[in-house]
C-alpha cells in the first residue's frame, strides 16, 4: 500500500479540494483509496459527507487505544473510494490538538488500512509541519505540496521543501514528489507570473506540469457533497486530476498498486 500526504505551509492553498478530487481520480482508475481527514477543521467530511460533525474518526482513534480503523471508514457511492473523517474527540477542536507523540499510534492506524488491501491512503494534513502533520508524514511513502499561485506564497515554499527533505532523517522512505500550482487564474497576470516565479525558484522536476485552475465549480461540488467529478459539468475539471494522477504515479516508487 501507497500512503501520500497533501501538506502546506499555510491553510488556503486548496489542499483539501486537491486531496478530495485527486483521491477520487486514484479510485475512478480502480485503486481501492482511503482518504483520511487529519487536519482537525475536519474539511474533508464537511465537503463530502454533511454528518460529518457526528461521525467517530482519525483524533478518536489517536485518543482510544481500543478503537479499530474499520470502524471509522465511511463508504462512497464509488466502490473503491471511502473515507475517514477528523472526528469528534476532544483533539478534534481546532487549537486543542495533540502536538506530538503520536507517531506509534498514526504508524498502528496506516497497519490497519494495510491489513483491510487498500492500494493507497491519502491524508488531507493541518498546515504546517508539526504536530500531528509531521506524525503523519513520519508514516507516509510521499507527500505533495499545493501552493496557491499568488505572489505573496511563491517565496516561501523553497523553505518548505527543505523542510521537508530534512524530515527523512525520521523517515528515510518519504518521497518530496513535487508542487501543485493552485488556484490558477490564466486570465489575471498575476497568477501566470507567479506560476512561473515558482518554476524559475526550484528545480523544474520540483513542480508538476498539472496545474490546478480557479474554478468556482469546486465550491458547488463541496455544498453538494461530491467530488467535482461527479458533477455533469465536472468532465473538463477531473481531466485535471486524471493528469495530476498519471503525472504523480511516474514519481511514486514503488509503483501503486493495480
Amino acid at each position: 500500500m501507497t500512503t501520500l500526504a497533501i501538506t502546506s505551509q499555510k491553510g488556503g492553498v486548496g489542499k483539501t479540494t486537491l486531496a478530495i478530487n485527486l483521491a477520487y481520480a486514484f479510485a475512478r482508475s480502480g485503486r481501492k483509496t482511503l482518504l483520511v481527514d487529519s487536519d482537525p477543521q475536519g474539511s474533508v467530511g464537511l465537503s463530502l459527507t454533511r454528518q460529518s460533525r457526528h461521525l467517530s474518526g482519525f483524533y478518536d482513534f489517536l485518543e482510544n487505544p481500543a478503537m479499530n480503523v474499520e470502524e471509522l471508514i465511511v463508504p462512497t457511492r464509488l466502490p473503491t473510494f471511502s473515507l475517514v473523517a477528523a472526528g469528534q474527540s476532544s483533539a478534534y477542536e481546532l487549537g486543542s490538538g495533540p502536538v506530538s507523540g503520536n507517531l506509534h499510534r498514526i504508524k498502528g492506524f496506516v497497519s490497519q488500512i494495510r491489513a483491510m488491501n487498500y492500494d493507497l491512503c491519502i491524508f488531507d494534513t493541518a498546515a504546517g509541519l508539526f504536530g500531528v502533520t509531521a506524525d503523519v508524514l513520519g508514516v507516509s511513502n510521499g507527500v505533495i505540496v499545493p501552493q496557491q499561485s499568488e505572489p505573496l506564497g511563491v517565496r516561501s515554499v523553497p523553505k518548505m521543501l527543505e523542510a521537508l527533505t530534512r524530515m527523512r532523517a525520521v523517515n528515510p522512505s518519504l518521497q518530496v514528489l513535487g508542487v501543485v500550482l493552485t488556484m490558477v487564474k490564466k486570465e489575471l497576470s498575476e497568477s501566470l507570473e507567479s506560476a512561473q516565479a515558482l518554476r524559475g525558484l526550484l528545480p523544474q522536476e520540483m513542480v508538476m506540469k498539472t496545474e490546478i485552475p480557479r474554478n468556482d465549480l469546486y465550491v458547488q461540488a463541496s455544498a453538494r457533497g461530491l467530488p467535482v467529478g461527479v458533477m455533469e459539468e465536472g468532465a473538463e475539471t477531473l481531466s485535471t486530476f486524471e493528469k495530476l494522477r498519471l503525472e504523480l504515479e511516474q514519481r511514486i516508487s514503488p509503483p501503486i498498486p493495480t
